[in-house]
């Protein structure tokens, strides 16, 4: 695939929306996106020791506030809205597959916390809401880590279909398919409950489309007490509505990915569905691909949690939605090896690219890495945070009226965090390469290999230095370790 240009898939015109205040704003169609509405806004976006102040509006700072510059001056780049970015193209294609959806695009990154997490059913000891993953204003407000925490203000508008895109916020860890700004789309589809006696026809309708596309579909998926209906759902009615759901997605997935599957005497495109677990859907469902030797995960998806629809003022509706990841699927349709190059102004990367075509990405250059050791004793009353442990930052539980500080933890994003807002982009991976305890001491040390490497240029070994050297009094600083 790598040496070979895909066929062009082109896009035709939507109608786009942004969200504000309650009210749908649209987007002028032509151009398809105002140059001027994509005018990067975050140079308004300014912090203080005791505030930050995005787009206008100050947000006081308290014992959550954890948000970097390197992370500030991400917002409101709007990758997703340029016509000729690959995000932007795969955005551009979905949206024209559900042409009668109505594309949104939130006004700010900025929701709440209850947004994020409460209207969704998330579970306070959700490890979601931890201060390690997560890049809180304060204890009240957060960058949304998904595109999910629009749904219910965008089901209150009174849409039955919709798409939206937005760039989502969250600390993880660092390679070449992770990175702390990405971008989602969501797409829902829900009916009046007295319409889902049509639902029979819709779906005999899709299969039938479906029938004529070179795809098989592997779904050993059962409804069972781990993944099952709703109690108030009507069993006939939510399982047309999954039947519904997983027609669409199927068709989308051909879509992006049957363009070999189509040619005459190929083999045929291999979806695979799973069971799987989301706060906000049940029964609810992951999907893979077979591309290129290996199953890739492309998307979860599921019928809407009832009680999600009542909190949005329909509760007398009912239907499915899904999410997806840009970059995810950006990277594996056009090739793209390295999460950062959509960030690049390069224009050896940004003019590989037309607005409506997916081809292959042709790597310009590779340049040499430069590989540093890191390797330092915890401090001797710290424990490890677990990946997936609930914990907050640096050990801190958020409790009533503040953040209670325990003996300091060790958590890997914590250290990546610090990693990144010294070295931004020049960052390739961060990969733990040796743990140790001492038999008399019981102190716990680690070693990171801290792969630095510009997408452009040669980095120099004294640059790389510097940055090393950075990173350690940094980490010394705030985290409390010592080095070896």
């Amino acid at each position: 695939m790598a040496s070979r240009i895909a066929p062009r898939l082109l896009v035709s015109s939507s109608r786009l929306f942004t969200c504000s205040r309650g009210r749908l704003i649209p987007i002028p169609l032509l151009p398809r996106i105002s140059p001027v509405t994509l005018t990067p806004r975050f140079q308004s976006t300014i912090s203080s020791p005791d505030s930050y102040k995005l787009s206008g509006t100050t947000y006081s700072k308290d014992t959550y506030s954890n948000i970097p510059s390197s992370i500030l001056d991400k917002l409101d780049r709007n990758l997703h809205l340029l016509p000729s970015h690959p995000i932007s193209i795969l955005r551009q294609i979905v949206e024209d597959h559900f042409s009668s959806y109505t594309p949104l695009v939130p006004s700010s990154a900025v929701v709440s916390v209850h947004q994020n997490f409460d209207e969704l059913g998330f579970p306070p000891d959700h490890p979601g809401r931890s201060l390690t993953d997560s890049y809180y204003l304060n204890r009240d407000y957060m960058l949304r880590t998904h595109t999910s925490a629009h749904e219910v203000e965008s089901y209150k508008k009174g849409l039955n279909r919709w798409l939206l895109s937005a760039d989502v916020y969250r600390r993880d860890e660092i390679d070449s398919s992770h990175y702390p700004v990405f971008h989602q789309m969501e797409g829902t589809h829900i009916w009046d409950n007295s319409e889902l006696h049509n639902l029979p026809a819709l779906n005999a309708e899709l299969e039938k489309k479906l029938e004529e596309c070179n795809i098989l579909i592997e779904d050993e998926t059962v409804i069972s007490p781990s993944n099952p209906y709703q109690a108030h759902h009507d069993p006939i009615h939510a399982e047309q509505i999954t039947r519904h759901l997983k027609h669409s997605l199927n068709s989308l997935i051909f879509r992006l990915f049957g363009h070999h599957a189509s040619q005459k005497g190929a083999e045929p495109l291999k979806v695979r569905w799973i069971e799987a677990y989301f706060p906000f859907t049940t029964p609810s469902y992951e999907v893979e691909v077979y591309w290129n030797g290996q199953w890739l995960e492309l998307l979860g998806c599921g019928v809407v949690m009832q009680k999600t629809l009542d909190l949005s003022d329909v509760p007398k509706k009912s239907g499915w939605a899904f999410g997806l990841g840009l970059e995810r699927l950006s990277m594996v349709l056009f090739s793209i090896p390295d999460i950062r190059l959509f960030w690049t102004s390069d224009p050896r990367f940004l003019d590989q690219f037309k607005q409506g075509e997916i081809t292959t990405f042709q790597p310009y250059s590779k340049y040499p890495p430069c590989y540093k050791d890191m390797s330092f004793w915890l401090p001797p009353s710290s424990s490890v945070i677990e990946e997936h442990g609930a914990a907050a930052a640096g050990g801190r539980l958020p409790v009533e009226g503040g953040v209670r500080e325990k003996a300091k933890a060790f958590h890997e994003n914590d250290y990546c965090e610090i990693v990144r807002d010294v070295a931004g982009d020049l960052i390739e991976s961060v990969t733990l390469i040796d743990e140790f305890t001492h038999p008399k001491t019981n102190r716990k040390s680690k070693c990171y290999r801290l792969n630095y490497r510009h997408m452009d240029r040669n980095l120099s070994n004294e640059e790389v230095n510097e940055l090393q050297d950075q990173v350690q009094r940094r980490v010394v600083e705030e985290m409390g370790i010592e080095m070896r």
